[in-house]
């Protein structure tokens, strides 16, 4: 069997279910996926698809360096929308968090998103 790792970070919001922040195997880490809660309050920000965006990878950043990584590290990522129709405003705070650096990446249109959010983002990074 292979040695998980699990990740947990005060700096992102604790998992509200039966699952793990994120894993570490083999010199990867899987997230999972992180909508735009507030680590500290628990509570969803406030605003549109740019401020949920916002804090979404702020939580994985957040992920990411507890385990000694940063979104530089990230080689693929998977994007759930709540309207495709807000993609190119989710599309600028992306890359406003990556920079130059362009990971692989899907963005699908999800039917509906837990606590009905706008985005919800999870990624995998080598380590």
């Amino acid at each position: 069997m292979a040695n998980l790792k699990r990740v947990e970070t005060a700096d992102a919001p604790a998992a509200i279910g039966p699952y793990s922040q994120a894993i570490i195997v083999n010199g990867m880490l899987y997230s999972a996926g992180q909508i735009p809660l507030d680590p500290k309050t628990m509570e969803l920000v406030t605003g549109g698809i740019e401020e949920q965006t916002h804090q979404v990878m702020k939580n994985l950043a957040a992920i990411l360096k507890s385990a000694g990584a940063s979104l530089q590290d990230v080689v693929k990522t998977t994007v759930f929308l709540q309207d495709m129709g807000e993609f190119a405003a989710m599309n600028k705070v992306y890359e406003q968090h990556f920079g130059q650096h362009k990971p692989a990446r899907s963005t699908v249109q999800a039917a509906r998103l837990p606590r009905d959010v706008k985005v919800e983002i999870e990624v995998v990074a080598a380590l």
